[in-house]
């Protein structure tokens, strides 16, 4: 897609700072989508189609992609020293199977968390680790993205070990930084979800839940 920093990304500055041991990131209210950043993707024929709705373990987003793309930005500073872990739960009902993800033509995500950094002066200069659910790569597969190298795809989650069903991942972001843009990077500026098919101009059904940093 046509540079994610640019669509995403910008729209993450610093903000106040948050410091706790467990920092939930969304609330995944009808309050809070209304007061969300939306993007949509330059040249994408539709925008993403989120909703929020609720199951025994509490509040979910969910995100329809038909030939779309669009993300969901918030700003939010987050102590990476105290709390380095992204934890998300999420699910796909419908993934993107036979895409080619690491090239321009099949890069799409049916469910994608960025975790942005800004590193200067513009939005163009931000770098962000982009942790995706992926309908075709095995999980601890890695690459940067065919349009850009400041944010790289790192699969924590595969439709080829959990399709239609809700999963909890966990990484580290802090380090994640340091292997994959050799930063050291103490604090985080912002998140971003996005569930897109612009490329492949499929379908894809995804669920976001529970989406907060932890210390461990």
């Amino acid at each position: 897609m046509k540079i994610i920093l640019k669509i995403l990304l910008c729209v993450l500055i610093i903000t106040s700072p948050i410091y706790s041991n467990e920092i939930k990131v969304f609330d995944f209210t009808e309050v809070e989508l209304s007061q969300l950043d939306v993007r949509k993707v330059r040249g994408a024929k539709n925008s993403t189609v989120y909703t929020v709705g609720s199951n025994e373990n509490g509040n979910f987003l969910k995100a329809v992609a038909d030939n779309a793309a669009s993300g969901l930005g918030k700003e939010i500073k987050i102590d990476l020293n105290k709390t380095p872990y992204i934890n998300i739960t999420w699910k796909i009902e419908k993934d993107l199977s036979g895409i080619k993800e690491n090239t321009k033509k099949g890069h799409d995500f049916a469910a994608r968390v960025f975790a942005v950094k800004k590193i200067g002066a513009t939005p163009l200069s931000n770098r962000a680790i982009n942790y995706v659910f992926s309908s075709n790569n095995e999980i601890g597969f890695s690459s940067p993205s065919p349009y850009t190298k400041k944010s790289i795809d790192n699969v924590l989650a595969s439709t080829k070990n959990n399709l239609n069903e809700w999963i909890t991942v966990k990484a580290n972001v802090k380090e994640d930084f340091k292997r994959f843009h050799d930063l050291n990077v103490n604090e985080l500026d912002g998140l971003a979800i996005m569930s897109d098919t612009d490329n492949s101009k499929m379908t894809a059904i995804a669920y976001f839940q529970n989406i907060y940093f932890s210390e461990k």
